[in-house]
């Protein structure tokens, strides 16, 4: 991915649907992302989820019902997304939200390998 200052891809309209628990992000080359909250979450780019290195990676359990309650612009290059269980301290930049919506059904998959590998359950 891209350093802050230099993002391939911009967003051009952002609607969160709390209801459904997705956040719908259109790119200015005409690509639409549907992207879950769950997975927002538990692949947060924070520090408490990433780690510091791709070794310390933690996977985040019981996350099925989470929801956002809001969405905060960061500057010209990102957004920080405060979910319902109290974690905000993810910073979503374009390129990242562009990857997530690029390869969802990848890192849903790794989740759930994840998640079953550690023996967790994505209900709370």
């Amino acid at each position: 991915m891209n350093d802050n200052f230099s993002q391939s891809h911009r967003p051009t309209e952002f609607r969160l649907k709390q209801e459904e628990k997705i956040l719908e992000v259109d790119f200015d080359n005409g690509k639409s992302f549907s992207l879950p909250a769950e997975l927002l979450r538990v692949e947060s780019p924070s520090a408490e989820v990433q780690g510091h290195s791709p070794d310390q990676k933690t996977v985040i359990a019981g996350r099925k019902h989470v929801g956002i309650l809001g969405v905060e612009p960061v500057g010209n290059y990102a957004v920080c997304i405060k979910f319902d269980d109290l974690h905000d301290t993810g910073i979503y930049s374009w390129d990242t939200l562009y990857h997530f919506g690029k390869n969802q059904d990848a890192m849903w998959q790794g989740y759930l390998d994840a998640l079953e590998e550690k023996g967790l359950s994505r209900d709370p």
